[in-house]
């Protein structure tokens, strides 16, 4: 009500710069959790190799959900007072999908050391499920304005790919593949773009 009787200052990057400010923090503690939870794991002896090669990937793939949403043209995301509660609001999954990626792993590390009582693809679904919220979330309110045919067909391909992992032998190195290619398609449309921009 108030916004509507009077202009209220505000400064979309600086409203993006913020919840990428939040995102940063829930990807790092995510990322500090399942860690923590490796270490433990390994801590026991057992299932060494596939611990250390979750370690890795997990890694990788929280490197890879970083870079896709910080991809540059996010800055521009918002454009007026509608997008932005849109915005706000929407990030409540893109949110909930980065903290709950660190229990999908440490799932992942039951099922590895025979903890769990769930079966492989079960289990997996712990953390693709978080993984596609987070890449389809991210390209919903910040990417697909933003980004030309190509990005705005890979990025919800591999988001619902990523849903679809536990269907397959190894769906974590998969996803991680996944994210890993969504990075590569992103940071290339970008130089692209660029480039257009400077000779144009």
């Amino acid at each position: 009500m108030a916004a509507r009787m009077a202009t209220t200052p505000w400064h979309p990057h600086h409203i993006t710069e913020r919840y990428g400010l939040f995102a940063l923090i829930l990807l790092g503690e995510s990322l500090l959790s399942a860690s923590n939870a490796i270490i433990e794991a390994l801590h026991e002896g057992e299932a060494v190799g596939p611990l250390i090669a979750l370690a890795v990937l997990t890694l990788i793939a929280t490197a890879g959900l970083w870079w896709v949403y910080f991809w540059p043209p996010h800055h521009h995301a918002i454009q007026g007072l509608r997008g932005s509660i849109a915005y706000g609001y929407g990030h409540y999954f893109i949110f909930a999908a980065a903290g709950a990626l660190s229990a999908g792993i440490e799932a992942e590390i039951d099922v590895i050391t025979h903890h769990s009582s769930l079966s492989a693809p079960f289990a997996s679904f712990a953390f693709t499920i978080p993984i596609a919220v987070f890449v389809l979330g991210v390209w919903a309110l910040a990417i697909r304005r933003q980004g030309d045919a190509e990005v705005n067909t890979v990025v919800p391909l591999g988001g619902l790919l990523v849903l679809i992992d536990p269907l397959l032998p190894v769906p974590f190195t998969l996803s991680t593949v996944i994210l890993v290619l969504l990075v590569a398609v992103l940071v290339w449309r970008q130089a692209a773009a660029e480039t257009r921009a400077t000779l144009g």
